[in-house]
């Protein structure tokens, strides 16, 4: 691979860290080309771009993006390394232990969730259970709705046996 090559790699790996959300890396050693090709499919229907790098290009193209600490993940730059990239946090870790239902692999090496690094295949489990931003926001006004429609499902309820005791008390006087 020339130097202009690798140069090329390196600027585009940075440009894709710098635009995704979260960034995933994980070992794919030992998978064969099907279980590869599966893989591959399953992060294209889900949006997630998987891509196979060299240790060393990707610690420069860590390096080279500006705004963000990637210094945390490079002691896990060691052997295969993939990269996968996606826009919401717990998406790759869903995949990554959907797929492993099947398969043994890919195994966590380590990811980087909104400035925040998990290390090691035992956070899986953490990143998988992560709620996304939409999924927060949509909490919050769930939990802000609930009182508002508590006192509306009170007055209606209260209105109806109100109404009732009316009714019959109107009866009785007769």
């Amino acid at each position: 691979m020339t130097r202009e090559e690798k140069s090329q790699i390196v600027e585009d790996l940075s440009e894709r860290l710098s635009s995704a959300g979260v960034v995933y890396l994980a070992d794919v050693a030992g998978m064969d080309a099907d279980s590869t090709s599966k893989l591959r499919r399953m992060c294209a229907t889900k949006e997630v771009q998987l891509q196979v790098v060299k240790n060393t290009l990707l610690k420069r193209a860590m390096e080279s993006v500006d705004g963000r600490d990637y210094s945390e993940l490079f002691e896990v730059l060691k052997g295969n390394t993939s990269v996968m990239t996606a826009e919401m946090g717990n998406v790759p870790a869903k995949l990554i232990k959907e797929f492993r239902k099947k398969d043994d692999r890919p195994l966590l090496k380590g990811a980087w969730v909104e400035e925040t690094v998990y290390l090691g295949d035992n956070q899986l489990e953490t990143l998988a259970s992560l709620k996304s931003k939409n999924e927060l926001i949509g909490d919050v006004i769930m939990l802000l709705q609930s009182p508002a429609k508590n006192v509306i499902s009170a007055l209606n309820s209260g209105g109806s046996t109100l109404s009732g005791i009316v009714k019959t008390l109107s009866e009785r006087s007769e």
